[in-house]
């Protein structure tokens, strides 16, 4: 029998389980730069506070999603960078396509008009959730940053929303 993943949002409570499964995604060396995970207090700066959810399976968290301002000019307001993170024994279950759709909906909510990640080109799971859910490729950025003294690239990919900052 399958077992039942809920959405919910992230609380404090829920920072070991996604600190451990962003442990993860950082040892892959193709989830992000980051190094290490930062402390609850650090991440929780952030990120915005409407917009992180957690996916639960039989109350374990299995994945997570969040958005990050990309500037603090109020022009930008509605733009929002993604993370989306999932455990690595539950890959390949729809886990991430689920909380990528929800958070596409909190953050039409919240009033996103455009969401963008940027993603390793190597990461071809991501890479195919995001445009599997209506997000466009518009770039790479060539050597953008360093990740163990190795030059990376990232594909930039957004999505507009048609619900919100349509006029």
């Amino acid at each position: 029998m399958k077992n039942e993943i809920i959405i919910s949002q992230m609380s404090p409570q829920d920072w070991n389980d996604v600190r451990e499964i962003y442990i993860e995604g950082i040892a892959t060396k193709n989830a992000t730069f980051q190094k290490d995970a930062p402390s609850w207090e650090q991440w929780d700066l952030g990120h915005i506070a409407g917009c992180r959810i957690v996916a639960k399976e039989v109350n374990e968290v299995v994945g997570w999603a969040a958005l990050s301002p990309v500037s603090s000019r109020l022009v930008y307001s509605g733009v929002a960078e993604v993370s989306l993170y999932v455990n690595q024994r539950c890959k390949g279950k729809g886990i991430g396509s689920f909380l990528l759709k929800s958070l596409i909906e909190q953050s039409e909510g919240s009033g996103f008009w455009m969401l963008q990640s940027s993603i390793f080109p190597e990461n071809y799971s991501s890479i195919y959730i995001h445009k599997k859910n209506g997000f466009r490729e518009v770039g790479k950025r060539e050597k953008i940053a360093k990740l163990d003294e190795k030059w990376r690239d990232v594909i930039l990919l957004e999505r507009r929303s048609n619900k919100v900052g349509i006029d």
